[in-house]
């Protein structure tokens, strides 16, 4: 009977373990889901974090705003998930962890190993610790260039009624 016992608390035991790659699946899935929609706001900020622009334009940092105003996690399944072929963009994981800093919109990058319930001395949780270091020193970065042509067009404008 003892052994009938250990046997049947085995075959529970391999039961759970082989069911537990589904929940975590399950539970990436539905952060992609939930994200998909407003993932569309970053759309301006993919030549940037794509390594293809030096700074994001005023429609990239507005858009992220937007995404963090509504969820901050969405930022952060991006940047889990910037190596992802599925996804079929390339994103440069630096340069879209340190956007927020950039933009000087309030998210904090170590937010994402709670959001994302990492484990805290995974890989990915060390991930976003190193951003999270990088936007720190990323403080007196300027903001997106395309600011400058706010303030340069009514200065025409005013020159020009001189």
């Amino acid at each position: 009977m003892g052994s009938n016992i250990k046997h049947q608390t085995s075959t529970l035991s391999l039961i759970f373990l082989l069911m537990m790659p589904g929940f975590a699946l399950s539970d990436v899935n539905q952060d992609k889901a939930e994200c998909s929609n407003q993932l569309v706001g970053l759309a301006p900020c993919l030549p940037y974090v794509g390594g293809e622009a030096k700074t994001p334009t005023i429609d990239c940092c507005s858009g992220l705003k937007q995404v963090l105003d509504k969820s901050k996690k969405c930022l952060c399944v991006l940047i889990k998930d910037k190596d992802d072929p599925s996804l079929g963009l390339k994103i440069n994981g630096t340069l879209a962890g340190t956007l927020p800093s950039t933009c000087r919109a309030s998210a904090s990058m170590t937010e994402c190993i709670s959001l994302l319930h990492l484990t805290p001395n995974s890989q990915e949780a060390k991930l976003f610790e190193g951003y999270q270091k990088l936007t720190e020193g990323h403080g007196s970065t300027p903001a997106a260039t395309g600011n400058i042509y706010i303030f340069m067009i009514p200065l025409l404008k005013f020159s020009d009624s001189i």
